[in-house]
Formats: C-alpha cells, structure tokens, sequence
C-alpha cells in the first residue's frame, strides 16, 4: 500500500529512460493519457479532491470523492530490491513496513519526471534506465490511490540517508518474510511472473487487504 507522500522539490529536471515500454491490452501511452487528463481535472481546482458526477440518493448532492496520483518504484540489483524501511516518520501509515520509493505527483509532472524526482530526492541516485511495470488501484476506505508502478536496473550517483526511514537492499526471495501490506505480497509476485504492464486493483479496509483484481479478473485472497 503506497502512502501519498508530501512530495519535495528538487532532483533531476531530466534522463533519459532506455527500455522498450512494454504493452497488456491497454498501452502505456493509454494510461498515460488517461491519468494526465485526470490529473490536470484536480489541478484545475487546485487540490487533489473532485466531487463525484453521481449523487446521494437522500439529498441528491454530489458526493465528494478523494483521488490521488503517485509513482513507485524499486530499484533493483545482484539479484535485490532496494526497501525503504519506514521508521523515522510520525503518524506514518506505513510506519515499520518495508515499501519502495516514490510519492505524489506534483503540478505538471508527468509519472517518469516524478519518479527521477522521488528516487533521487530519497536514496541520493538517478536513475538510467526504469520501465512502467504495472498501474495499481488503491481503494484505501474513503482514499482512491492510483499508483504508477516501475522498477529499475540502471541508476548512478552516492546513496544518502532517507529522512523516511532505513534504505536496505534485500534479496528477492526474502522479501516475502519482511513486514509487508498484503497487497505489496501480490505485487511482487506478479513482478516476477509478468514482463508485461499489469493492472492491479488493491481494497483495503481499516488496513485489512479484503479484495483484489489483476487485469479486471479477482483474484482469491
């Protein structure tokens, strides 16, 4: 479960990304294009909050919806993924779980410029070759999240402390055993099962993962 982060300024303005963008039914430019009109509705009122287009059956008012975009993303290398351990922040969500690196998307941003932000802003690196791995719908209580999920094999520079936690690289097939949201496990499954970009829809409820769906279909919890 990816916390909507307060994003920071600073970082890289640009890099170049070398891959071949992989394509699942719907391609990236797709989702790209999707989000980015999404996004520029919410910046159009000056804050991630939109009133839904459908209404309350007993007062036939609007009913207010909170929807936000981030990026994630987990640096890989020799065989392991960079975690982000969540320790130092307070009132912290996520607070002593393992997740990856990323954040909001700030005004104007498109989901690659974030992520070199977010990545170089909290490890210290940026990154030289990453690829979109899948599109993952938070349904966090009253909370919808749509993240824009990479990975990335190519990045330079001198790691620096995070000032969110404990950065440690972890091998892959122990990454299961760490302090995970349930539906961090499923993704990481389907990182190791697909090369192709994947849909994946996550319902939480006061913190319990009670429903999932991979590409529209559900999947058994």
């Amino acid at each position: 479960q990816s916390e909507a982060r307060h994003a920071r300024r600073g970082g890289p303005q640009s890099a170049v990304c070398g891959h071949r963008r992989p394509t699942l039914g719907f391609s990236v430019a797709y989702w790209h294009v999707h989000y980015t009109v999404f996004l520029s509705r919410m910046q159009e009122r000056g804050k991630l909050c939109y009133n839904n287009p459908g209404s309350t059956k007993e007062t036939g008012e609007k009913t207010p919806m909170n929807k936000i975009l981030t990026t994630l993303c987990y640096l890989e290398r020799d065989g392991r993924y960079l975690m982000l351990h969540r320790t130092k922040k307070k009132n912290d969500m996520n607070h002593d779980k393992y997740i990856g690196v990323g954040g909001h998307l700030e005004q104007g941003e498109s989901p690659e410029e974030c992520i070199l932000r977010e990545v170089w802003e909290e490890t210290g690196y940026t990154l030289t070759r990453f690829r979109l791995r899948g599109m993952i719908t938070f349904v966090i209580d009253d909370l919808d999240e749509y993240t824009f999920l990479y990975t990335a094999d190519g990045f330079e520079g001198q790691p620096i402390a995070c000032s969110e936690g404990d950065l440690q690289w972890v091998e892959k097939e122990k990454i299961g055993a760490l302090p995970l949201w349930a539906g961090d496990q499923i993704f990481f499954r389907l990182l190791e099962e697909r090369q192709d970009v994947f849909s994946l829809k996550l319902t939480y409820i006061h913190d319990v993962l009670t429903a999932a769906a991979v590409d529209g279909k559900p999947l058994a919890l």
